[in-house]
């Protein structure tokens, strides 16, 4: 209609200039020109008549009846993203609703695309396809829903795009976008099954996870595929050290979905020498897995650095297996340092590459492909194939064994000297790991010990090396496939974490809980963690448990909670702890839900009291002797 219009103004100019051309003419002839005047005001008449009235119908009746459809357009749409939501909602354990779900979409949908004459779109739409090098940048893009990171927890349906190694989103089409997350590598992508809406998957950075539902299962493998595509691609296409540097100059907190405390966690000042302290034990100047120097990442629960690449790998074997963290954009907590000294590369590789001389095997090097990075970690970590295996009591009666090889389940000597490993290869200095304790220790390998850690079952010598203190031995247990909650029946079914509070050590029980071990797990006399603890005096065990959701509410078989105790046993640090502690949950029950986790004063006071317990273990011993025999 515009050109048409346009069409007829350009006529009209012309018709007037021919006129006056004519008139130029006809100067003299003044009948000639009244005549020739009278028949343009005829003709201009009729002409805009004809268009007046076609404008008119236009705008009465097709204008007005194209409103009608974009109104019924419209409802339809609406009855679409109705009914998406419906079908987002469904939950998985209800049959009849995820069945009633479906169909309403399905009709829905549909309708809409009859109404909206959009057969390439029907078409196109079946067809969910990823393109890793598109000319464009945009690898994939479509409709999710997205759960928001506010306390309400709400899903809002967005246009996402993954994009030049970034995932985006956004609200309407004009508007901008917001990069969720800023560079692929450092995520990992999973599926989620443990929650009650269908068809989720996680996305997960150092610094946040974002929780993304599709419509469908076949659009959630799609998009999970086309994360993992875009994360190799990204590997490919940067060098490492320009992004590492890129996230030491734009390091923000992490509040990553690995951080174990359920708290949310401020970002405290950290003092450079971290990765240096890390750093600095035998085997940490180099990645565990690649041998790629200067890492720059770790895993937290196996007590290993990693490059960024093999990071990656770690990452994407789930948080049962291996949670990954960042020397240099993550806060790190006293007692999670202080793990990581105790551990390192040198021993995990001990202990899960035991076998590989023998086997011939050659690990990856720093520029092998990621295939053969990815395969390696895999065995070595997921498959255990490179463990030296528990020798069974036939081979130990004919004089199999070989005690060299593997730690001894006795307790660690604390004393100032170097950690002396097998055959020699590891020496370095060690922080002190306990409460009751500090100096240096060493893990001496007993050949004739009667505890030898190869003469027991993993579950024994995980439980006897917690009493011990002796992380190596721990470590090498739950390689061996140690149940990390198991119940010992002949010692009143205490667990290994309750034997390590029993041991003393702060760091053995920081490393239990990161190995997914059960803070509230009780004895057959109904004493968990807490109460142990808060009998034996270890308050900084106290607030590391309560720090991990430890519950004080209950009481052991003789009607006692970790408060009465504290009181009793008159240790004003604990039961400042308790009492702060079940402050909190009260405020954060009254205020609902959507209340915050915590005020600045409950998390300052949790935070001293964990320096404290890392740093200066002897100003918080106050147990009581007298007390003791009483609770026994």
């Amino acid at each position: 209609m515009i050109e048409a219009g346009k069409a007829y103004v350009s006529a009209n100019k012309l018709f007037v200039n021919g006129i006056r051309d004519l008139s130029q003419q006809c100067k003299e002839d003044g009948m000639i020109s009244v005549s020739s005047l009278c028949a343009f005001q005829i003709l201009f008449d009729q002409a805009q008549r004809s268009v007046k009235q076609q404008l008119h119908n236009f705008v009465k009746e097709d204008v007005r009846k194209f409103k009608e459809t974009k109104k019924h357009f419209d409802k339809v749409r609406e009855d679409l993203e109705i009914a998406q939501v419906k079908n987002a909602q469904a939950p998985r354990n209800k049959a009849h609703e995820v069945e009633e779900a479906t169909s309403a979409l399905s009709v829905t949908r549909k309708c809409f695309r009859h109404l909206a004459l959009d057969y390439d779109f029907a078409y196109d739409d079946s067809k969910v396809e990823f393109n890793v090098d598109a000319p464009n940048g945009v690898v994939m893009e479509g409709y999710l829903f997205k759960r928001a990171s506010n306390a309400f927890k709400t899903w809002n349906r967005r246009w996402f795009s993954i994009q030049n190694s970034q995932l985006v989103y956004q609200k309407k089409l004009k508007d901008s976008l917001t990069v969720v997350v800023e560079d692929l590598r450092l995520c990992s992508v999973k599926p989620c099954e443990d929650i009650e809406r269908r068809f989720c998957f996680d996305v997960v950075s150092p610094t946040k996870s974002c929780m993304l539902q599709a419509e469908s299962e076949k659009l959630r493998q799609s998009w999970i595929q086309a994360v993992q595509a875009s994360i190799a691609s990204a590997y490919r296409e940067s060098p490492d050290n320009y992004y590492i540097e890129r996230l030491d100059r734009t390091a923000s907190p992490s509040t990553s979905s690995i951080d174990s405390a359920s708290e949310p966690r401020e970002r405290s000042a950290r003092p450079d020498s971290v990765p240096q302290r890390v750093q600095g034990l035998p085997g940490n100047e180099l990645c565990c897995d690649c041998g790629q120097a200067d890492p720059r990442w770790a895993s937290i629960n196996l007590g290993i650095l990693l490059c960024i690449e093999c990071s990656g790998i770690h990452r994407s074997l789930g948080v049962h297996c291996s949670k990954v963290r960042s020397l240099t954009l993550d806060s790190w907590e006293p007692e999670l340092l202080k793990l990581m000294c105790e551990l390192g590369n040198g021993v995990i590789n001990h202990i899960y590459e035991g076998t590989c001389e023998e086997q011939g095997l050659k690990k990856p090097g720093p520029n092998s492909p990621r295939q053969e990075k990815e395969a390696w970690i895999k065995a070595k970590y997921v498959e255990k194939k490179f463990l030296k295996k528990m020798a069974t009591g036939e081979a130990l009666a004919n004089g199999d064994r070989k005690p060299e090889s593997h730690w001894s389940a006795k307790k660690c000597q604390r004393h100032n000297s170097a950690i002396t490993a097998p055959k020699g290869q590891r020496k370095c200095r060690q922080e002190a790991v306990s409460e009751d304790s500090s100096g240096e220790a060493e893990l001496e390998p007993e050949a004739s010990d009667p505890e030898d850690g190869r003469e027991l079952h993993p579950g024994s010598l995980l439980y006897k090396a917690c009493r011990a203190r002796n992380l190596p031995a721990m470590a090498e247990a739950l390689a061996l496939g140690a149940d990390v909650n198991s119940a010992n029946e002949e010692d009143e079914g205490k667990s290994p974490l309750i034997q390590a509070v029993t041991g003393g050590s702060l760091i053995a029980c920081e490393f239990l809980l990161q190995n997914g071990a059960d803070v509230n797990q009780r004895d057959s006399r109904g004493r968990g963690p807490l109460h142990h603890a808060t009998y034996l005096g270890h308050t900084g065990q106290v607030c590391l448990f309560l720090k991990r959701g430890a519950t004080q509410t209950g009481g052991d078989d003789e009607g006692q909670d970790p408060l009465s105790i504290a009181v009793q046993a008159a240790n004003a640090d604990i039961v400042t702890l308790l009492r702060l502690a079940r402050m909190n949950e009260e405020m954060r029950e009254s205020e609902g839900p959507f209340g915050q986790p915590g005020d600045t004063t409950y998390l300052d006071i949790f935070r001293e009291f964990s320096h404290m317990a890392s740093h200066n273990p002897e100003k918080l011993k106050r147990r009581s002797l007298h007390f003791r025999h009483s609770f026994r």
